[in-house]
């Protein structure tokens, strides 16, 4: 039987740099991972780039049973303090929309820093390893395909079930169960939504159509890009309304944010009233978007025909589109995972759990979730950072 200090279970974002972390302190440590390679999800982020943190990562940009539960960590462990590694890695990164930062070049790279920096700290890991059982007797014991591992910290960072082809399981949810740590109900997260037939037949034929568009949801509102697939609607501004979504619930969407399309329209029909409706409008929207609210407006002709009160109908519909998801398209597609391991189970200086000394939970494996933009990296360093102090 093979004895350590630190075991830590996945070797995703928040596993290596809790590894990272803990070996620098001395501590013996071992990853393991069923996957050929590390740091896979890092490697497919962000179009090959890796969207590695954001500009600002403020905790009311995370999802949680309990959100302050995120604020330790995202203070002792900033995206200033993780630009500051890629910056002494030599890693050029470059800040798009809404303060993503990304790669300039490979996501690889940043793989690369993390499994240099573990193997600099001492670090051992071992991949195409699968965990066979995961049992207490003073110390962990955990049983794997190539032997058995003691240890005295267990960090689970196996994160959550998104991308189940990458191998996701959510075997964190199991064994922490298993220690009786309390699981919130894991569901899909920053995932296109999908519709029933009858609805999508509105915009079937407007697959692979985008457009700005603000989208929202109760108090929850994102202006991003909208995109139509042949499921249902997909973009960012989808994405990041889908983990406040649940069964049920209608969207509010916002065709021609900043603007007033009533408006512009009663203002056209005095300078070109005589061109089709369907023309003007689409001097705002995509055509076929344009011809899809037309339709269901039930409005036709020149633009020169219609009373205020037909075009202010018109813009209702533009500005406050309404759409009743039916679905998503579950893990298959979905970024993260939300839900998952309870906080209260947890403390938020160390992540570790509370009635079973040694046991640690990181990164998506944990009831926190981000938003799309990088913050879902920055929680796994932070967490990992802050697991990595106290492991």
């Amino acid at each position: 039987m093979e004895t350590t200090d630190v075991l830590i279970l996945g070797a995703g974002a928040a596993g290596m740099f809790c590894a990272i972390e803990a070996a620098r302190r001395g501590r013996r440590v071992i990853v393991i991972d069923h996957g050929a390679q590390p740091g896979e999800k890092i490697r497919i982020s962000g179009g090959g780039r890796c969207n590695f943190t954001n500009r600002e990562a403020p905790a009311e940009r995370f999802l949680s049973a309990n959100p302050r539960f995120a604020i330790g960590p995202l203070s002792r462990f900033t995206p200033a303090d993780f630009v500051a590694r890629i910056d002494r890695a030599g890693i050029a990164w470059h800040e798009k929309t809404l303060g993503q930062l990304f790669c300039d070049g490979s996501a690889r790279q940043i793989v690369a820093m993390l499994a240099r920096d573990m193997a600099e700290a001492g670090a051992g890991l071992r991949l195409s390893t699968g965990i066979r059982a995961v049992a207490r007797e003073g110390d962990f014991i955990v049983t794997t395909d190539h032997g058995v591992i003691r240890a005295a910290a267990l960090v689970l960072a196996t994160g959550g079930k998104s991308i189940p082809k990458m191998g996701a399981t959510g075997l964190a949810y199991r064994i922490a169960a298993q220690f009786g740590l309390a699981v919130i109900e894991p569901r899909p997260a920053l995932v296109p939504l999908t519709f029933a037939t009858q609805a999508l037949e509105r915009f079937r034929a407007l697959a692979g159509v985008s457009l700005d568009a603000r989208v929202s949801l109760g108090r929850a509102a994102f202006r991003e890009g909208l995109l139509f697939t042949h499921r249902g609607l997909s973009g960012p501004s989808i994405l990041q309304i889908s983990s406040y979504w649940r069964e049920g619930d209608a969207l509010s969407i916002d065709l021609a944010p900043g603007g007033d399309v009533a408006e512009a329209l009663r203002a056209g029909r005095t300078s070109a009233g005589r061109v089709a409706l369907q023309t003007a409008l689409a001097r705002h929207l995509p055509d076929g978007v344009a011809a899809m609210i037309l339709a269901e407006a039930g409005l036709a002709g020149r633009l020169a025909d219609q009373g205020n009160a037909a075009l202010d109908r018109l813009g209702a519909l533009v500005h406050r589109w309404p759409v009743r998801p039916v679905g998503s398209e579950g893990y298959r597609t979905a970024e993260v995972t939300l839900g998952g391991v309870d906080t209260r189970a947890l403390d938020a200086r160390t992540m570790a759990a509370r009635r079973v000394p040694g046991l640690y939970v990181i990164g998506e494996a944990v009831d926190v979730t981000g938003w799309l933009g990088g913050y879902n990296f920055q929680w796994a360093w932070s967490s990992g950072w802050v697991a990595g102090q106290a492991a």
